[in-house]
């Protein structure tokens, strides 16, 4: 098997300052957050970014560039930008990080769903929150639709185009790899395509072995056996660490990090480089290397950080 890539996705825009005090938001903390997953093994750092003030995510594209620069100050690790955003931030604001800065990598969602974490504020009493945006946010995504429609998705791939930037595709469901299909065919898509399945989101496909597989089937039915890779995010705890395990030992590639799981065992709170040492000890355990930054510039094509625009 190839070497492991291992993604830190750092912060994310779901979880929030409540949830765990390792949270990363301050450029400083992300900035140290990323150099300690790169000396773990994490070869790609996804990075969101967040109000320093009272972490509340942002798309601040001079915010953005600061926490980017600090990031390539400390790690030649690859830096791949979410597109994604946060909870009703228009699709023109998200993608201004591909023009404005344009990364070796970016996120690129291939479908509209319901996007929802609404359970989470249960957990919670309203004076639990230490920032008042954080109960809303939580509560509020009960009725939201993350929009993908098909003319945002070829306005990023084109933006990704100009730029040389390799897109990430985000694949929340089967019906995501379709819409890919149907990009490839228009001319939109490149491959080997670098495909994350994003798995335990509540509106998207569950994170289970079962569906592991039928994601894995159909990519190689639409795409081929060496026209994709993949890696695979497992939305909380046990199932990011399950399904990473899984990835492990069927030749895809792993992400881990506070966007997606905030515990590094049952009930324990762990730190982002906490979680990249974890998956990297299992790999370990199956005899998988990890692959460094160089190795996945040369398996994803990426065009170097000497050609970033920070």
């Amino acid at each position: 098997m190839e070497p492991l890539i291992v993604t830190a996705a750092l912060t994310g825009a779901v979880t929030v300052p409540t949830q765990t005090p390792y949270l990363p938001y301050t450029i400083e903390h992300l900035a140290e957050d990323a150099e300690r997953c790169a000396r773990a093994g994490a070869a790609i750092i996804h990075i969101h970014a967040r109000n320093p003030e009272n972490g509340a995510p942002s798309s601040d594209m001079d915010l953005f560039g600061e926490i980017l620069k600090a990031i390539k100050a400390r790690t030649d690790a690859v830096i791949c930008t979410t597109t994604g955003g946060g909870v009703g931030m228009a699709p023109a604001d998200r993608v201004r990080v591909v023009p404005t800065w344009q990364p070796e990598l970016a996120t690129c969602n291939m479908g509209s769903m319901n996007f929802s974490v609404h359970p989470i504020a249960r957990r919670f009493n309203d004076d639990d929150y230490r920032f008042p945006w954080e109960a809303r946010w939580l509560k509020g995504s009960e009725d939201f639709i993350f929009p993908n429609t098909f003319a945002s998705i070829r306005h990023f791939l084109e933006e990704m185009r100009k730029t040389d930037t390799r897109p990430e595709f985000e694949i929340y469901d089967v019906g995501h790899l379709y819409n890919l299909e149907f990009m490839l065919s228009e001319g939109l898509v490149e491959k080997p395509i670098w495909l994350q399945f994003v798995m335990g989101v509540l509106g998207g496909i569950r994170a289970t072995l079962y569906d592991l597989t039928h994601l894995l089937d159909t990519a190689t039915r639409l795409f081929g056996a060496d026209g994709y890779r993949w890696s695979v995010i497992g939305a909380g705890y046990p199932q990011q660490f399950h399904m990473c395990t899984a990835a492990i030992m069927l030749g895809g590639h792993a992400r881990v990090g506070l966007e997606d799981n905030i515990f590094v065992r049952r009930g324990v709170l762990g730190r982002n480089h906490e979680l990249v040492e974890k998956i990297v000890r299992i790999a370990g355990e199956f005899d998988r290397p990890i692959a460094t930054p160089a190795e996945v510039r040369g398996l994803l094509n990426l065009k170097g950080q000497e050609r970033v625009g920070f």
